[in-house]
């Protein structure tokens, strides 16, 4: 009775859907880190081997690659992420495993870019979908301008995982809206929605959902124990939630 009673102020009960059991709705994932040894991302052949069947396992028919471009850190060009893409493929074919297997590359956005821009040395995905990343320590003042640059140059810019950078969840949600507004597609961590991140990145991320701001979604994948948080993320309401989301990008990369 009193939950009949509470029902009647509640309203109608939320839509339960049914758990998911892969990922074969999401179809491709847009950013990982599979190429060995050029990143904090996978070490070796084997493991990237590894991963791969991981990931076709979950139900996914297209891995693009995203290698950190960082000037002080991993300072990738175009041409190693190409070749480090090229040998996954062999492996690939070796070993029957049955994806796509493509490279991009996931840009911090310091000085190093103004050159690339320039030069149009930049490594997209899709209809010219450029993945972005920022510090997680401070908000950067150039980003705005370097947006604009990379814009005008032809790209569409993905921000990657928004949901990570404190600076912007801490204050308001203003900063999102504005880059929706400036036409940057936003793009969340699966592990987000898992709590992997901490709780204000697992909100905010599910807030981004909510209001339809999220135009792709990414696992983020370094290593292998990472697919524990990928199995776990199924459960989560968001995910069933943004999957069914008729304008979902992911679908597009197939």
């Amino acid at each position: 009775m009193f939950d009949k009673f509470l029902q009647f102020f509640k309203g109608q009960p939320e839509e339960i859907l049914p758990l998911l059991s892969d990922y074969s709705l999401m179809g491709a994932d847009m950013h990982s880190h599979l190429i060995p040894g050029i990143d904090d991302g996978s070490t070796d052949m084997e493991s990237t081997l590894a991963m791969l069947r991981q990931f076709q396992a979950l139900g996914f028919k297209r891995i693009i690659t995203t290698p950190h471009v960082v000037t002080d850190g991993y300072n990738n060009s175009t041409a190693t992420i190409l070749a480090g893409r090229d040998k996954v493929r062999d492996a690939i074919k070796a070993n029957n495993i049955q994806l796509e297997f493509d490279a991009a590359a996931e840009y911090y956005l310091d000085e190093s870019m103004y050159p690339k821009i320039e030069q149009k040395d930049l490594l997209t995905f899709g209809k010219n979908y450029l993945l972005i990343e920022l510090s997680y320590l401070e908000r950067q003042f150039n980003v705005d301008e370097m947006i604009y640059r990379l814009q005008v140059a032809g790209y569409r810019i993905v921000l990657a995982h928004p949901e990570r950078y404190p600076y912007y969840y801490e204050n308001d949600f203003k900063t999102y809206t504005s880059f929706k507004d400036r036409n940057v597609y936003l793009q969340v961590n699966l592990g987000s929605l898992s709590g992997k991140y901490g709780k204000n990145a697992k909100l905010t991320a599910e807030r981004l959902i909510d209001n339809n701001m999220v135009d792709f979604v990414g696992s983020d994948l370094h290593k292998l124990t990472q697919f524990d948080t990928l199995r776990e993320t199924l459960q989560s309401k968001h995910l069933q939630k943004i999957l069914q989301y008729d304008k979902l990008l992911n679908r597009t990369l197939v």
